[in-house]
């Protein structure tokens, strides 16, 4: 069997998720009561620049956090990183964990930080 790259791992996860543009995320978010946006980069990229409203998460933590976080499966999580990648597998693994209302931004952090604030 073939080695998948990061690149085709990413792009299998976006066929079987929701993926959002960053107007469709905003109007989600304003339209929800408790939704989350859950930011999946490292702790020294947050440091530097993060959502007023996000909650860090790396992605390699997320499987042990997230339940903390949302104790709720159709809790609203929009799921976002520097360029959509950690996103989309995010929330596929989020998905796979019973979470049913998931969404992952798939655009930069720069258009996302410029919508969210």
């Amino acid at each position: 069997m073939m080695i998948k790259t990061a690149g085709e791992l990413i792009a299998e996860a976006q066929t079987q998720i929701k993926c959002v543009d960053v107007s469709s995320a905003k109007a989600l978010y304003d339209g929800s009561e408790n939704g989350v946006i859950v930011d999946l980069r490292e702790a020294e990229s947050v440091e530097k620049s993060k959502l007023a409203n996000s909650t860090h998460i790396s992605r390699g933590l997320l499987e042990m956090k997230i339940a903390k976080l949302c104790p709720d499966a159709d809790t609203l999580i929009l799921t976002h990183c520097a360029g959509g990648g950690r996103a989309s597998l995010g929330a596929l693994t989020l998905q796979q964990m019973g979470y049913t209302n998931v969404y992952a931004i798939t655009a930069t952090f720069d258009e996302i930080k410029e919508s969210f604030g």
